[in-house]
């Protein structure tokens, strides 16, 4: 059975919890990370030396970070669905699953940290609002992106939905200016409309508020 190491409001273990659940993958999954700790232990680092969730073990096949797991996962339990034999059809969710993690990430992760997860009296407005000039940028252009696609690439679900789709709950869900993004709210819905996304994305992250520690 596939395990997995992580925390339910992780970013990037609820982007492979999600992958798991389309694939309807039996899984056991550890509380690992934050308060649950174990991350420092021998037998964690043993797994991933840099003591970060999420971690996979498929049957003595260990895989850390969460993109790399992601492929892994689509690889080895998602070919014709998640994966194509052919290098062309891949790119085109693949350069999006770089892009997310390059570039959208950074941005909107910074986003949150500086202006969700510092305390109130300790944030830097001048510094919160440059990242959200940028997530806000990242955002509008996936916006015209999907004014003709019902997904990243196509009208099939991919890893580029998986990977970028999964900030969109705190993306929306923060009381921050967003400029009007009708396609990416009617993406965010079509995504919504899916148990796996309901279950493993949309999660309450009320105990992140505030708090810089992991």
């Amino acid at each position: 059975m596939l395990k997995v190491w992580g925390r339910r409001n992780s970013f990037n273990v609820q982007k492979v919890m999600w992958l798991i659940n389309e694939l309807d993958l039996p899984h056991e999954r550890v509380e690992a990370g934050g308060p649950f700790g174990l991350v420092n232990e021998p037998f964690f680092l043993a797994l991933n030396p840099h003591g970060r969730v999420p971690v996979i073990d498929d049957g003595g096949s260990v895989v850390w970070e969460s993109h790399a797991i992601l492929r892994y996962i689509a690889a080895t339990h998602g070919k014709g669905r998640f994966w194509e034999a052919a290098p062309s059809a891949r790119s085109l969710w693949d350069r999006w699953v770089d892009w997310s993690q390059a570039t959208l990430h950074r941005d909107f992760l910074d986003l949150f940290w500086s202006f969700y997860r510092t305390p109130e009296e300790r944030r830097d407005w001048s510094l919160i609002k440059t990242h959200l000039q940028l997530s806000n940028t990242h955002f509008a252009l996936l916006d015209r992106h999907l004014s003709d696609h019902a997904f990243m690439v196509g009208d099939a679900l991919t890893l580029a939905d998986i990977t970028i789709g999964a900030t969109l709950y705190r993306y929306f869900e923060l009381a921050i200016e967003r400029p009007s993004l009708p396609h990416l709210e009617a993406w965010y819905t079509r995504l919504g409309e899916r148990p796996a996304y309901r279950q493993h994305v949309m999660v309450p992250f009320d105990d992140l508020r505030g708090r810089l520690s992991q």
